[in-house]
């Protein structure tokens, strides 16, 4: 009988008799945040031909598809609100529920922006448990990449409401953005976080926005090639994690067993990398043990684990068994141990490591611990290692690969352009990371996506840059920095009229490129949008800003507007970080006078004639202390570009 019914429908497919259904984009849906007092229309697909009705606020409309099945219905502009819905008919029909209309924001990059309260749930508990926000919504787009053209709708994505449980999964950035918004204005807000890790700005772009870019115009063309994408994918992958991880010793000699008994382990101290212990340059498996007395108290509670961050891959054992891993290095380590797991008295943790790359181990200034109850136990200190296997530097992956979302436009056909037909409010964009290693590139890429993207949705909408934060190693000494030019060409971004770059140099972490602290940067994003875009032209919403300078009797001086009542020193020390140079471009540390509400001198005993000047110029320029009397900190510039002239320009309007 199955069988038959299945003869049925195919027949009834090949005769034309079964008709398509009427099918909304996945943006259209429950809870989503349309675009207030601005014309909209909803969109969708149907059998060619069909007739569509739409009721919407005591109103019908009506069209008719295509020849290709396609539809779509002009709304008229709505004032802000909630509590809305509407019904679409077809051959079916369609209920949306919970619509509200508000200000929608595109929020792209990548892994910064990625980033969800649920990873940063223990510096921020309070506005987790707080977060009853009917009125904020969110969209999350899946990872997905499309080499051909732009695609035209998600396979799938929701609308979530702001609740303790569902903000879990918000953007963090984003959602500390759209509070800040609607706390001030009681405007819906709509975030439609479109994101992926790791990736390049060149993903972004549509293919448009390469016009000026021949070389990239021709790897988009060879891309479109099937055989030549194909290739790659029938190609042997030669990296040693899985085949060289086969031969690990410690897994054939089941070293996290409480039968096993240990031989041959040396001393480590966690956190720390075995790099700095008496291992050199060793890409491969180690393992790690020690045994940790735990109180009759914990026992038969669920405890909580936290083992910083470690480099790259991780498997967790307690007592035998295994209770966790993660397979690359930038989650936090945080692991529930079941509650019948540990015993009172000895308990044998142990760690397998696998890194293939840099340096392997546990990286420092991170929380090592375990608790329950208030109570804790801490991790770090001396622990035994032992390696398991040895990638040989021979072995290493000499096959290139196409990964998909690196490559120019895939993020943008995929992720991008399925947003178009919705009209929004502006953008938030944090990325930049991943162009870093060569960062002259952005200079150009970052206006043509700010171009790009203002083209498709026909309008000059606000685009609002979180800059890159201070990051890496403190190098107490001018250098030269990639990390510096790239938040220099976010900066050029401001050339363009209705932009803003919300510096983040103060809040950083020097060994996580993702720093804990969203909230203060969707902060900084938010203030920017209330000036630009809210209309709170009164708020100070950027640090101190480079105006002029000028050279007098062996000092340059310096004036700054957005300094609000004055340059203040947020810790009271000199301010710090500004260096001075010749003509030889050789810089030294300045010595700094603060010269009333906007101006400063400063000089050098080492540079006699000075002509440059650079502020922050340093992957970290750890504990600045310039800011204005609103508690914004200064942008890191130069004065050294390569046209001579001002390397910082303010906020275009």
């Amino acid at each position: 009988m199955k069988i038959f019914k299945f003869a049925i429908i195919l027949a009834l497919c090949a005769s034309g008799l079964l008709r398509a259904q009427v099918r909304l984009p996945k943006l259209i849906s429950d809870n989503m945040v349309l675009q207030r007092d601005q014309p909209i229309k909803v969109w969708g697909w149907a059998s060619p031909k069909e007739k569509i009705t739409l009721h919407f606020d005591q109103k019908t409309y009506q069209t008719t598809t295509n020849a290709a099945g396609k539809w779509e219905i002009g709304l008229p502009a709505h004032a802000a609100g909630t509590g809305h819905s509407m019904v679409l008919k077809g051959r079916n029909e369609i209920r949306i529920a919970n619509i509200a209309f508000g200000d929608v924001w595109l929020c792209s990059g990548q892994s910064n922006m990625v980033i969800n309260m649920e990873r940063v749930k223990e510096r921020f508990p309070d506005d987790i448990a707080s977060a009853h926000y009917p009125s904020i919504r969110n969209f999350f787009v899946p990872t997905l990449t499309n080499l051909n053209g732009p695609a035209e709708d998600f396979p799938k994505g929701e609308w979530k409401v702001a609740n303790p449980k569902d903000v879990l999964g918000f953007g963090a950035v984003a959602y500390f953005f759209a509070r800040e918004i609607f706390e001030k204005h009681k405007v819906p807000i709509g975030i439609i976080n479109s994101s992926v890790g790791g990736t390049p700005i060149e993903a972004w772009i549509g293919e448009e926005g390469f016009k000026p870019f021949e070389e990239i115009q021709k790897t988009i063309a060879r891309n479109k090639d099937t055989s030549y994408v194909n290739a790659f994918a029938g190609r042997p992958d030669n990296s040693v994690p899985d085949r060289m991880a086969a031969a690990d010793a410690g897994r054939a000699g089941h070293w996290e067993s409480n039968d096993y008994q240990p031989k041959g382990w040396r001393n480590f101290n966690i956190p720390g990398y075995w790099e700095d212990q008496g291992l050199k340059a060793l890409d491969g498996v180690v393992w790690f043990r020690k045994t940790i007395d735990v109180p009759p108290g914990w026992i038969g509670k669920s405890v909580r684990l936290y083992m910083g961050r470690i480099v790259d891959a991780d498997e967790m054992y307690l007592n035998g068994r295994k209770i966790g891993n993660i397979t690359y290095q930038y989650p936090p380590r945080r692991y529930e141990i079941p509650a019948d797991l540990l015993k009172p008295g000895p308990n044998k943790f142990v760690i397998r490591v696998t890194n293939s790359t840099g340096k392997g181990g546990f990286v420092p200034d991170k929380p090592y611990f375990m608790t329950v109850g208030g109570d804790t136990i801490d991790l770090k200190g001396t622990w035994q290692y032992k390696v398991g296997a040895v990638f040989p530097p021979e072995e290493k992956r000499n096959n290139p690969v196409l990964v998909h979302q690196n490559q120019p436009t895939a993020l943008y056909n995929a992720m991008i352009a399925p947003v178009l037909p919705l009209k929004v409010k502006g953008f938030l964009w944090y990325q930049g990371e991943s162009n870093t290693g060569n960062p002259k590139p952005y200079n150009a890429l970052l206006p043509a996506l700010i171009e790009d993207w203002r083209a498709h949705w026909g309008e000059r909408l606000p685009f609002l840059v979180a800059q890159l934060p201070n990051f890496q190693d403190i190098d107490y000494t001018p250098a030269e920095s990639n990390i510096a030019l790239l938040r220099e060409a976010q900066n050029k971004a401001l050339t363009l009229p209705n932009t803003a770059v919300a510096v983040t140099i103060d809040l950083g972490e020097w060994n996580d490129i993702h720093p804990l602290n969203k909230k203060d940067i969707g902060k900084r994003l938010a203030l920017a949008a209330r000036n630009m875009t809210y209309g709170e032209k009164d708020i100070i919403h950027s640090g101190p800003t480079l105006q002029s300078r000028s050279i007098e009797d062996g000092k340059i001086i310096l004036t700054f507007a957005d300094v609000g009542e004055g340059i203040v020193s947020s810790d009271g020390e000199p301010l710090r970080w500004f260096a001075l140079a010749g003509d030889d471009g050789k810089f030294f540390w300045a010595t700094i006078e603060v010269l009333g509400k906007n101006r400063i001198a400063l000089q050098s005993d080492q540079v006699k004639s000075p002509r440059h000047v650079r502020y922050a110029w340093q992957d970290n320029p750890a504990d600045v202390n310039f800011y204005n009397s609103a508690g914004l900190p200064a942008s890191p510039f130069r004065t050294d570009g390569q046209d001579g002239h001002i390397q910082q320009t303010k906020q275009s309007e």
